[in-house]
């Protein structure tokens, strides 16, 4: 109990950032979900078993237009397809996990990613109650927020255009947090050209996979220089602290 106490004691300001992108993020899910009929059950059950920001928004659409099994299931991948590059990046990371890994699969989201990518474990903190503890606390901010907006959305009736932009929005302040307390900016760089260059050539609707490719391949290519650059600062950081 101490040791998994102590991980969540470990994991929960990690996680402020995403639980005040998620609440707001999730109200919107909700809000809208809910002007197009759907009742609150929906967005507890929907938050739990879809748990996709995106493809949730997506959703709500695919309902209304009563799309096909064939066709969902298209889209879904289509816009989910990024996660096999988070899955590949951080296998390591989920490296003896045992049991919790399946879980930990499921509560994969880019939030929680950027946070178990970036976030060191603290020294005596077991790796895998740390991980869960951050995906976990993350989702239970998503089912709230999504819950929470449908219900809100039931008793006040307000224009709902523009409400989705709060995901885009959740995105840019993630990636600020992360530029603030990073030494090093190459990746986020990296994935700033590589999406305006393939966003160009390929379209708002294809550009996805081309620029995760071109990500995952030139971030491979410089992860050794990149390692060893990270291993100087850290080597600077313990000198000047001497």
């Amino acid at each position: 109990m101490n040791m998994k106490s102590k991980a969540f004691r470990s994991a929960f300001p990690h996680t402020l950032p995403v639980m005040a992108g998620y609440l707001f993020l999730g109200m919107g899910f909700g809000i809208l979900l809910e002007s197009n009929g759907y009742s609150f059950i929906w967005a507890f059950f929907m938050s739990i078993f879809i748990y996709a920001g995106s493809m949730q928004y997506v959703a709500i659409d695919l309902l209304a237009s009563g799309a096909s099994l064939i066709s969902t299931a298209i889209m879904t991948l289509m816009i989910q397809v990024r996660h096999l590059f988070y899955g590949l990046s951080i296998i390591d990371k989920y490296k003896d996990t045992g049991k919790k890994k399946l879980l930990l699969i499921h509560e994969l989201t880019d939030e929680t990613y950027s946070l178990i990518a970036t976030t060191p474990v603290p020294d005596g903190v077991d790796k895998g109650w740390f991980y869960l503890f951050i995906s976990m606390l993350d989702h239970v901010y998503w089912i709230i927020g999504c819950t929470f907006g449908a219900l809100f959305g039931s008793l006040v009736n307000f224009n709902t255009k523009g409400v989705d932009f709060v995901m885009t929005a959740l995105f840019i302040v993630i990636f600020t947090d992360q530029w603030l307390n990073s030494k090093n900016h190459i990746p986020a760089i990296t994935g700033v050209i590589c999406s305006v260059i393939c966003l160009l050539l390929f379209g708002p609707d294809r550009f996805i996979i081309p620029a995760m490719l071109s990500i995952l391949t030139i971030l491979t290519l410089l992860r050794k220089p990149l390692e060893e650059h990270m291993e100087r600062e850290d080597q600077k950081g313990d000198d000047s602290h001497a």
